[in-house]
């Protein structure tokens, strides 16, 4: 088993896509790249003081589905163009980020970045850096869209992702 950890908005979004894909035995919300140390609150990463990002780490098999292949159904899952913005999050915690945990993530990280520059208006502003210290978020905030699906978030922005997502990656999903 490999981990990815990217943060692309709401963790809860990101989460929930990567729980529908072929391959992908686990993820974690949580946050990473923040300056304070010590293990922050959602409270606390909320407030933009922190510098720490919402992500997810995904555990997946590599023989089931490839990094890469990870990474453009992320780049593909939300807006990478925006920065430090999701449609209405806003704030460095919801910037776009892929966390690299070895020289080959980063070289990927790099590869498909710039493959995909060319079918967006706007230039990507996806930051590429190293994983440092990962923090799992707190437990009322892991599998969000499967324990909620019905709550307003839920159906006004995971759901039309999830829709995409089944139109874009179909053959890649469980």
């Amino acid at each position: 088993m490999e981990l990815m950890t990217v943060g692309g908005g709401c963790f809860w979004c990101i989460e929930a896509v990567f729980d529908q894909v072929k391959g992908v035995e686990k993820v974690v919300s949580g946050y990473t790249g923040g300056t304070v140390p010590g293990r922050p609150t959602y409270r606390e990463v909320c407030s933009g003081l922190t510098g720490h990002a919402e992500v997810v780490q995904v555990r997946f098999d590599p023989k089931v589905i490839s990094y890469q292949d990870l990474i453009v159904i992320f780049m593909t899952s939300h807006d990478p163009t925006t920065l430090n913005r999701q449609g209405a999050d806003v704030g460095t915690q919801y910037r776009s980020v892929i966390y690299y945990h070895n020289e080959a993530q980063k070289e990927i990280s790099e590869t498909i970045v710039k493959e995909m520059s060319p079918y967006y208006t706007n230039p990507i502003v996806t930051e590429i850096s190293p994983l440092q210290t990962f923090y799992e978020a707190e437990e009322d905030h892991q599998d969000y869209y499967a324990d909620n699906p019905t709550a307003g978030y839920c159906t006004a922005v995971i759901s039309p992702k999830l829709a995409r997502l089944r139109k874009m990656h179909s053959d890649k999903l469980k």
